[in-house]
């Protein structure tokens, strides 16, 4: 399992979990038949540039530095979510996968939270730990609102 040999690398890392968020929600906002959804995808999609902003902003201050060690422990693999296009054809399968998505950087957000010493950047990653499990748990009410008959998502 590959972990992050720096914190410059555990925030590119980020840094691109962030855009392939952003691009993933574009793309299945565009295939979303459904107009509040395909509204919400256009929204967490630039939500999730804000947060690529914010990442590009603490790497160029190297604000993570005194934490690097901390750091190293995290696995890169834990937080990758892949989309097939059989995942996106279907609507319930879309929003299984934006949970997934939101579950996995929840995660990574709060092992960074957890793996710096500077209160400031406890708080930053908190805060888009809290911000990500907000997208996953939109996910879930528009899943049991539609799919909540006989089919779970407790394992996501």
């Amino acid at each position: 399992m590959t972990t992050f040999e720096s914190v410059d690398a555990a925030l590119d890392f980020a840094i691109e979990q962030e855009e392939f968020s952003a691009q993933l929600y574009r793309k299945l906002a565009a295939a979303i038949k459904q107009p509040r959804m395909r509204e919400i995808f256009e929204d967490f999609a630039m939500e999730e540039i804000v947060h690529k902003e914010k990442l590009i902003l603490v790497k160029a201050r190297k604000l993570l530095l005194p934490a690097r060690d901390k750091i190293m422990d995290l696995r890169r693999n834990d937080y990758l979510v892949s989309a097939t296009p059989e995942e996106t054809a279907e609507y319930q399968q879309t929003l299984l996968l934006a949970m997934r998505k939101e579950k996995a950087a929840f995660k990574f957000y709060t092992h960074l939270a957890a793996s710096t010493d500077l209160p400031e950047l406890q708080s930053l990653f908190s805060a888009l730990a809290e911000e990500e499990a907000k997208h996953k748990l939109r996910f879930e009410v528009e899943y049991d609102a539609n799919f909540s008959k006989g089919t779970s998502h407790e394992n996501i």
